[in-house]
C-alpha cells in the first residue's frame, strides 16, 4: 500500500506528533508498505530526507518556529502520478490539512485523519489571541473531521471530547505506541557523569517541546519549590523551546541555577539514557492527546507525577504507576514528588514495574497493524468512489465539492465563534491554578 503523510510540522521540530509520523512510517515501511511525508520546509531540516517531500513555505511565521506552507498543489503534480498513493492520510485540520483534503478529493482517494492536538489551547501563535480564536480553532478542527473518511484519535478521552463537538465520523482510537524493547535499557550513571549530576542526586525529569502550550510555568513552579525543600534535589530537563528562558530565569532567582540540566534535543540511546538517569518523571500539560513522553518514560521504569488531563488519565494510574493530581495545586504536585521519592525500595520497585507493565499496553507495532486495518477499511468503504479514478467529470466535481466544504467549513467556522458567548472547555474547567509563586519573564 502506498500513503501520503501531510503534516504542518516534522523534524526539525520534536514533538508527540512529529514523532509519532516518524515511528508509524518507519513501521509501515519494515512491513512493505511505501510511505512519502509531505510537510513545510524549516530551517535547519535534514539535507537528505529519504520518503519526505518539503514544501516551499514562509518560515518562522508570525515569530514563531513555525512554517506555513503556499498552497500550490500543482507541486505534487508529478509524485502523485510516480507514488499513486491508495490513502492520503492528513495530521492536521488546516494548511497542509487542506491540501491533503483537495488532494484525496482531486483524486478520488481516501482522507484519514488523525486528531493529535487540541488546537485551542495553541491560540498563543496566532497574531490575534481571545476566546473567539479558541471557538473557532474548535470548530474548524471538529468541521475538518467531519470532511474526513475516517478518524484516527489517540485516546478515549478525545474521542468523548470529539463527539461533544459534533464530530460525526467514524473514530477509531489507536494510542501511538513505543518501541518498548528500545525504551527498555540505558545508562543513566554514565549519563549523569556526563552532565555533572551527582550519581546520589534525587532527579527529577522531564522531556518535550519547552513551550508554553505545555504548561510549562506551572511545573517550574513546582521544581523549584521542591528543590528548595530538598537540597539533594536536581532537575533534568530534555528539549528545546521558546521557554528555555523563562526556565532558566526562574531557577537563577531562586539561586538553583546549579541544580538545573538543560540538555536540548536528544535522539536514540542519548534519550533513552536521560530517562534512565532520573528518578521520577513529572508532566503538567493539559494540551495533550495522548502524551508519547509519558509511556516512554514508563517503559523506562519510571514513576510519573502529573495533572489529570485527555490522555494522560489513560496512562497514569494514581498511586499506582504514579500519581495523577485532579487539581492544578503547587502544593499538592511539589507533596505528590516528596511522595514518589519517600518510598521504600521495596514500595518503589512495585511503582517501577506497574509502570513498565503500563508501557507493554502501547507497543508500537500494534498501534500499526491496526492503523493498517483502518486504513483498508476505508478504501473498502470508498470502493465506488475509487472506480471512478479515470472519470474527469467525477474528479471534477469531487474537487469543486472538496473547494466548497473546506469554503463553508472557514465561514461556518467564524461565524459561529464570533457570535457565540465565551468560550468553556470542560476538561481544563476543572484544573485551578493556586501557583503563589510565578518567575518574572526573561527580557530575551
Amino acid at each position: 500500500m502506498n500513503i501520503i503523510m501531510m503534516t504542518n510540522t516534522y523534524f526539525p521540530i520534536v514533538g508527540g506528533l512529529e514523532q509519532s509520523i516518524y515511528s508509524f512510517s518507519e513501521q509501515l515501511r519494515g512491513l512493505g508498505h511505501e510511505v512519502l511525508i509531505v510537510t513545510p520546509a524549516f530551517e535547519g531540516m535534514p539535507t537528505e530526507e529519504p520518503g519526505v517531500i518539503r514544501i516551499p513555505a514562509i518560515q518562522k511565521f508570525g515569530g514563531t518556529i513555525f512554517s506555513l506552507n503556499f498552497p500550490i498543489s500543482g507541486l505534487l503534480k508529478r509524485y502523485m502520478k510516480t507514488f499513486s498513493p491508495d490513502i492520503v492520510h492528513s495530521h492536521c485540520p488546516f494548511f497542509m490539512g487542506d491540501f491533503a483534503l483537495r488532494l484525496s478529493r482531486q483524486h478520488a482517494l481516501p482522507l484519514v485523519f488523525t486528531y493529535h492536538t487540541m488546537f485551542e489551547q495553541y491560540v498563543h501563535y496566532w497574531p490575534v489571541q481571545n476566546e473567539g480564536v479558541k471557538r473557532f480553532m474548535v470548530k474548524l478542527a471538529a468541521g475538518y473531521g467531519n470532511l474526513a473518511d475516517q478518524l484516527i484519535v489517540p485516546s478515549e478521552s478525545v474521542r468523548e471530547i470529539l463527539l461533544n463537538r459534533g464530530v460525526k465520523t467514524p473514530m477509531a482510537v489507536i494510542p501511538t505506541g513505543v518501541d518498548l524493547a528500545r525504551f527498555s535499557k540505558g545508562d543513566g550513571g554514565a549519563f549523569r557523569k556526563l552532565n555533572q549530576i551527582p550519581p546520589e542526586a534525587k532527579v527529577i525529569g522531564h522531556a518535550g517541546r519547552l513551550s508554553s502550550e505545555k504548561n510549562l510555568e506551572f511545573l517550574v513552579n513546582c521544581l523549584v519549590a521542591f528543590l528548595k525543600k530538598d537540597p539533594e534535589a536536581h532537575a533534568l530537563i530534555v528539549g528545546l523551546g521558546p521557554s528555555e528562558a523563562m526556565i532558566k530565569n526562574a531557577f537563577e532567582k531562586a539561586g538553583l541555577s546549579a541544580r538545573l540540566h538543560l540538555t536540548g534535543v536528544l535522539h536514540y540511546q542519548h534519550l533513552v539514557d536521560a530517562y534512565f538517569a532520573m528518578d521520577v518523571f513529572v508532566f503538567a500539560s493539559l494540551s495533550e492527546t495522548q502524551g508519547i513522553v509519558l509511556v516512554e518514560a514508563m517503559a523506562a521504569g519510571l514513576p510519573v507525577v502529573a495533572l489529570d488531563a485527555p490522555g494522560v488519565r489513560e496512562v497514569v494510574e494514581d498511586h499506582r504507576n504514579g500519581r495523577l493530581l485532579k487539581e492544578m495545586d503547587q502544593q499538592s504536585f511539589v507533596e505528590a514528588l516528596g511522595w514518589v521519592l519517600s518510598q521504600t525500595p521495596v514500595a518503589l520497585e512495585a511503582i517501577k514495574q506497574a509502570a513498565r507493565m503500563t508501557a507493554q499496553q502501547f507497543p508500537i507495532h500494534s498501534a500499526t497493524d491496526q492503523t493498517l486495518k483502518i486504513y483498508e477499511k476505508v478504501r473498502s468503504r470508498r470502493s465506488v468512489a475509487l472506480g471512478k479514478r479515470n472519470s474527469s467529470q467525477y474528479l471534477f466535481l469531487w474537487r469543486m465539492k472538496g473547494e466548497w466544504d473546506l469554503y463553508r467549513n472557514y465561514i461556518q467556522s467564524f461565524t459561529t465563534s464570533v457570535f457565540k458567548g465565551n468560550f468553556q472547555e470542560t476538561e481544563p474547567a476543572k484544573i485551578k491554578d493556586t501557583t503563589p509563586f510565578r518567575p518574572t519573564p526573561s527580557k530575551k
